[in-house]
């Protein structure tokens, strides 16, 4: 086989293997389908919003401070990074303990984001159980949103809204559509693949295009291989052929 194939060669070979292709690429789906529905755990998140605006101070004056609305974005980065320390996790195992956590799991669960230019955060925590997430996610809002004023010695952090303990939400993950398009879309790629190799490793002459296209040389006859019934039928003919009158093989000389 020549390393340059033309598009035609790549098709014939695929169809030849189609077989193999299909089966791969149905196993390995079907794998990723039982995988996400039997065996891999629903995850469930909860999430709390978080507001960090102007200080005691300015809200009695009421007066709009845009260089202090400025300042309280850029400190978000600062909030997001703290959320995630022992100041505020060990806090929260210490009081609230039924919750089951460590402080080390804690950062495991916990994602905090927020918006550009927003001066809201948002507080998600995943778990397998959806109501412990719910109070988890309530129980570090409120701990950050306390421990935050002996930090900064600012009162600037207002809780949004707190997770809903009574919402029975569908979970996050596992993404079974997903899963099973991920599944199909690399075993795909994966099967077509060895069959090119499989191809390319492949060096017997099959064909009459095999012959002229390694040896040059035109093919002037086959031979068929038989299979059983073929050849049984072929020894039946033999037995059961008939002779016509005045054949050589049936005439007997007399001396």
């Amino acid at each position: 086989m020549t390393n340059e194939l033309d598009l035609r060669q790549y098709l014939s070979i695929i169809r030849k293997r189609l077989a193999l292709i299909l089966s791969i690429v149905v196993i390995c789906s079907a794998l990723a389908a039982a995988y996400s529905i039997y065996f891999k755990d629903p995850i469930y998140e909860a999430s709390t919003k978080i507001i960090v605006n102007q200080t005691s101070s300015q809200q009695a004056t009421q007066q709009l401070d845009i260089n202090q609305i400025n300042t309280n974005i850029r400190m978000i980065d600062t909030y997001k990074e703290i959320i995630k320390t022992p100041a505020i996790l060990d806090k929260v195992v210490s009081q609230y303990p039924e919750l089951g956590y460590t402080a080390q799991e804690l950062v495991r669960h916990i994602q905090v984001s927020s918006v550009n230019n927003t001066q809201v955060m948002t507080l998600v925590v995943e778990d397998v159980n959806y109501q412990r997430a719910a109070q988890t996610v309530n129980a570090v809002s409120s701990v950050f949103q306390e421990e935050i004023q002996h930090i900064f010695k600012v009162e600037n952090v207002s809780i949004l809204n707190e997770a809903d303990l009574n919402a029975q939400p569908g979970p996050v993950s596992p993404n079974v559509p997903l899963n099973i398009a991920i599944a199909f879309i690399v075993s795909l790629m994966l099967s077509v693949g060895i069959v090119f190799l499989l191809e390319y490793m492949d060096d017997t002459i099959k064909t009459e295009a095999d012959v002229l296209e390694h040896l040059g040389l035109p093919t002037i006859a086959m031979i068929s291989k038989m299979n059983p019934e073929e050849q049984n039928s072929t020894r039946t003919q033999a037995t059961t052929r008939t002779y016509k009158a005045g054949e050589l093989e049936r005439v007997t000389i007399e001396k």
